[in-house]
């Protein structure tokens, strides 16, 4: 009987975890986790890139998410192409539960003028996703002085599946946009032999960087501004980031706003969500930049959230000869 009432809890704590909270990973620095936002991002960088992000998102709320990526890609430029890695966790509740994710991504350059690049993308991914019983505590346990649990009657098992990204990208000197289609297969990632269905998401996002004059001449690679946007829809939710950067190199400094307020809301409650400021710095001898932005919650969750976390790393190194070969422009986004 009590193995059978902690099966009826657990179950019902990923229920809600599924169905009230879950998500897939978002960051507010987006521009700077590429290989995650769309895998036509794979290989945009002049040889090799590292890429790291860790957000610690609602850090007042106990069971808060906590998301980390590490990423590596490379410029195939004789073949066109673009060959990433990427490794992403996810984890909360009481329980960790959460996705760890390995990915192989792949995408192809097609140059159709001078000026416009086109880039489609394939990302593979491979999901395990679970719950740790170890970090649960039942009231049973507490009257037996805290001894372990048996989960002998509780069928629930970690999960495997594959899932499949592809996206697009195109981009000039000046603006870039792309779209991006997750969960293609749309895979079941329940923990109880259910049908638990990760529906398809649709992302787009774009941006346009304008150069800023200074003393009569245009300072293309130190002073400039960028505005940008990240669209995101699943189901019956959707969300928008909107925003802007000003960079002075080495500092960057940019705002966002995270939300739909005013046309969209989900059984009366406004689709708002958080304000963003972000911060970013480069060491431009060693082409490392480093960003941090912080969420001021201004949904119900203001009040409790304190707020979200994020901190940024990329790093991108090429041989001299590639530098010298490479006549190329990137895509113009801010990195952070």
């Amino acid at each position: 009987m009590i193995n059978r009432l902690k099966a009826i809890l657990v179950l019902g704590m990923l229920s809600l975890t599924v169905g009230g909270i879950c998500q897939d990973m978002q960051f507010t620095q987006f521009n700077a986790a590429p290989l995650y936002l769309n895998p036509g991002f794979t290989g945009a960088t002049i040889e090799h890139r590292f890429a790291t992000n860790y957000r610690n998102q609602w850090a007042g709320i106990p069971g808060h998410f906590v998301n980390y990526t590490f990423a590596y890609d490379y410029n195939l430029a004789e073949f066109n192409s673009g060959l990433g890695l990427l490794f992403a966790r996810e984890q909360a509740g009481t329980g960790n539960l959460g996705n760890t994710e390995i990915a192989l991504l792949y995408s192809y350059h097609f140059q159709i003028d001078k000026k416009i690049f086109i880039q489609p993308g394939i990302k593979f991914n491979y999901v395990t996703r679970g719950v740790d019983f170890s970090k649960l505590v039942f009231n049973d346990q507490l009257s037996r002085g805290g001894s372990s649990i048996t989960s002998d009657d509780i069928k629930i098992d970690n999960v495997s599946y594959m899932d499949l990204t592809a996206g697009f990208l195109v981009y000039s000197a000046k603006f870039w946009g792309g779209i991006s289609l997750n969960h293609l297969n749309e895979p079941n990632q329940s923990l109880n032999n259910g049908d638990s269905r990760l529906y398809m998401k649709f992302s787009a996002h774009g941006g346009y960087k304008f150069n800023l004059a200074e003393g009569g001449r245009k300072t293309l690679n130190t002073s400039y501004f960028n505005v940008a946007f990240h669209y995101k829809a699943q189901q019956k939710f959707d969300q928008l980031d909107i925003g802007a950067y000003y960079t002075r190199q080495p500092f960057t400094f940019g705002i966002w706003y995270r939300g739909i307020p005013i046309i969209k809301s989900y059984e009366g409650v406004l689709n708002n969500d958080a304000l963003a400021i972000i911060l970013g710095y480069e060491i431009i001898d060693y082409n490392l930049k480093i960003g941090y932005s912080y969420d001021i919650t201004v949904s119900r969750l203001a009040a409790n959230s304190a707020g979200s976390h994020e901190v940024s790393l990329i790093y991108e190194v090429a041989s001299k000869r590639k530098k010298r070969r490479s006549k190329r422009f990137f895509v113009p986004c801010a990195k952070f």
